[in-house]
């Protein structure tokens, strides 16, 4: 009886977990790879050309092209100090990006990554970080809550008599007692509990398509036949050395590249014993093949989330052309939806890390455009504007420009001592709107060879608005200032060059009623003898700016309005916020109180209310902003400000009143002004939504 050579075309990829009498740790393969799914990946990534592509360029757009911190002029000084000099150099061999670039492959390869954590001698700091190669770990048997403590670590799982495996613990923060620990991550997988599996997964068994594919045309030139042929003997059954012979006598002679083309020769008694020699063709076999090449890249790319193949490296019949804007919208996309879930989960457990070592502050990747534009610098320098060009290089703009509201119908205007002047083509029309603003007539202004209508009898009486007895709303209305615009404008204030600041803070909990600047310099006063200029009523334009009974105060207490970028920026920023942001000015804190009165962001009170409390509620519900206080020390000057020694301590007499504040016997105000209503119940609305 003939004996068929049986080829099992099934093949299982799904990754088998199970537990093993005996071992303390987890297997994790498949049937042909037992104990060794993370082999087995790596396989599929040498042996398919187009899954390789994906993970080769969805790695690098993970890691980007650096780690930056966020906001570095707003951090703790020594803390971005410690920090930096950590990315520099998280382990003796390479920087925290190179090492977030193994990662990265790892996790997008593996869909999980391992890191080695190296504490300190007294435990105290993470001293080194190190990339583990995920196909080295396997989970050790999770405790009875499902807890894994421990992971077993060998060089080559495949061969665990030479390279045993050995137990490192898990991380864990509360417990330092080894030196060394694993820290084994990865994004959520399904039915899966220790371990964690690649997203493309559903994928694999097209990547082990694409491998036969590429081995069965390799085989064909390697062989040097054309097709495949069935040879047949009709001079009876040899012995098995004989067949053994005649077998090898072929692969020897007609095998391999250089052995294409040539002839089979035969030696028969006659021609009913001459072997007979049929190939084995199949119909189309060249349009199926590129069939099934098509086929298996749409699924491997389907697998990935890829929806544009260029994107890849990967050739397609579009072609680049006119397609560019096409690519970046699937490259922003792939970005956003594949590659930023894998850098927020890094970002997470870098974070984890760093408040360990008293250093956690927030990161970002600076991320990787993949579209480069083939115009130079010079070429975009002569049509677009700096903030165009900033806006590109991730900058903020320089002069951003604020939309001013025009409430009254003019055909044209005039500038008059920085004042601008509505101009109307009737007469009727400029009475009408000098009626409103409080003055009467009109007079004739010739522009351009034009003659126009302006409100009021002359120039001089409407460029003086004093002069017209207009209301405030009536001069802001006409001057095309809003009540917040002319508010920055009363109550805001430059920096003065030689004020020194000392300290810069966020406000926590400071009350409406504790006057931080008159305690301040109490302190100062109680603590120092200071010597005054004998001026009894220096320059200064607050009752809080230095002076008590003494005299001698130089302490100022200013407030400024900062944004909280460590939220997630979604819509877009008020009108409020936005003012007095652009305005880059500080603030008394009498005159934030002032705002409490004041119709500054009209309908974000109490049920739609025009005032609220500034101070403690910001730009309103669902606000990103809060207010820091910043102390700064006057100089001494011949306008009456005090001579002071040079014993000065700034840090004592400034934590003492801090201390008196927090004492303050007036109930405190719960921390609110030190957030941004985005973080506060119901996100700082004063109604439940």
């Amino acid at each position: 009886m003939k004996e068929i050579i049986n080829i099992n075309l099934g093949t299982e990829t799904a990754p088998q977990v199970q537990e093993v009498r005996g071992k303390d740790y987890i297997e994790y393969g498949t049937d042909n790879w037992r104990n060794l799914y993370p082999q087995f990946l790596i396989d599929l990534y040498y042996n398919s050309s187009t899954n390789a592509a994906i993970i080769n360029a969805t790695s690098e757009m993970i890691a980007g092209e650096d780690l930056v911190i966020d906001d570095e002029d707003e951090r703790n000084l020594d803390a971005i100090v410690k920090l930096k000099q950590f990315m520099a150099e998280p382990n003796s061999n390479e920087t925290l990006h190179e090492l977030i670039k193994k990662v990265s492959f790892d996790f997008k390869l593996q869909g999980a990554f391992a890191l080695n954590i190296v504490w300190s001698r007294d435990r105290t700091q993470i001293a080194e970080i190190y990339h583990v190669p995920v196909e080295k770990i396997r989970c050790e048997r999770p405790d009875e809550l499902g807890k894994v403590k421990g992971y077993y670590v060998s060089a080559d799982w495949a061969n665990t008599r030479t390279n045993k495996p050995y137990r490192v613990p898990a991380f864990n923060p509360n417990d330092r007692t080894s030196a060394n620990q694993i820290l084994y991550s990865g994004l959520y997988s399904p039915n899966m509990n220790s371990y964690y599996t690649p997203d493309y997964l559903a994928g694999n068994n097209w990547s082990l398509i694409d491998q036969k594919v590429s081995e069965y045309h390799l085989n064909n030139i390697t062989n040097g036949f054309s097709g495949s042929y069935f040879i047949s003997f009709a001079n009876g059954v040899p012995t098995q050395e004989e067949r053994f012979q005649i077998e090898q006598s072929l692969t020897d002679k007609f095998t391999g590249s250089q052995s294409a083309g040539r002839f089979v020769l035969t030696f028969s008694e006659d021609r009913n014993r001459v072997p007979e020699i049929t190939p084995i063709t199949m119909d189309n076999a060249d349009k199926q093949y590129l069939a099934l090449q098509e086929l298996l890249v749409q699924n491997i790319l389907t697998a990935h989330r890829v929806t544009s193949p260029m994107l890849m490296g990967i050739k397609n019949d579009t072609g680049l052309g006119s397609n560019v804007d096409e690519l970046n919208a699937a490259g922003n996309y792939y970005l956003n939806t594949v590659c930023m879930p894998y850098q927020n989960h890094i970002i997470k457990v870098l974070r984890r890390l760093f408040r360990v070592n008293n250093m956690d502050m927030p990161i970002s990747f600076v991320q990787i455009k993949p579209i480069t534009l083939e115009f130079t610098s010079e070429d975009l320098k002569a049509v677009m504007e700096q903030d165009e060009i900033r806006e590109e290089l991730g900058l903020p703009p320089l002069n951003e420009s604020v939309e001013v509201r025009e409430d009254f119908a003019k055909v044209g205007s005039m500038i008059t001592d920085g004042v601008e002047l509505p101009l109307f083509e009737t007469k009727e029309e400029a009475e009408a709107e000098a009626e409103k603003i409080g003055c009467s007539g009109s007079h004739i202004h010739t522009q351009d060879g034009k003659e126009y209508f302006m409100p009021c009898e002359s120039r001089d009486q409407i460029t003086n608005l004093n002069k017209c007895n207009c209301s405030k709303e009536d001069v802001q209305r006409f001057s095309n200032k809003t009540e917040l615009e002319q508010f920055i404008e009363d109550y805001g204030q430059d920096i003065p060059e030689d004020w020194e600041l000392i300290d810069d803070e966020i406000v926590d909990g400071e009350h409406e009623d504790f006057d931080f600047e008159a305690e301040l310099n109490k302190v100062a006063n109680e603590k120092l003898e200071l010597a005054s200029t004998g001026r009894a009523n220096p320059n200064v334009r607050s009752e809080q700016d230095g002076l008590n009974k003494k005299e001698n105060a130089f302490y100022k207490v200013r407030y400024v309005y900062t944004k909280n970028k460590s939220l997630s920026q979604k819509g877009e920023t008020r009108e409020f916020c936005k003012l007095i942001m652009l305005s880059k000015k500080i603030y008394r804190k009498e005159d934030i109180l002032r705002m409490t009165n004041i119709a500054v962001n009209r309908g974000w009170g109490p049920r739609g209310a025009a005032t609220y409390s500034i101070w403690l509620y910001k730009g309103g519900g669902n606000c990103h902003h809060y207010w820091k206080r910043r102390i700064f020390k006057a100089p001494a000057s011949d306008e009456g400000f005090v001579v002071y020694p040079d014993n000065v301590q700034d840090d004592t007499i400034v934590s003492v009143t801090k201390a008196r504040s927090e004492g303050f016997t007036i109930k405190r105000n719960d921390n609110l002004v030190a957030k941004a209503p985005k973080t506060m119940i119901n996100e700082g609305f004063l109604n439940p939504r």
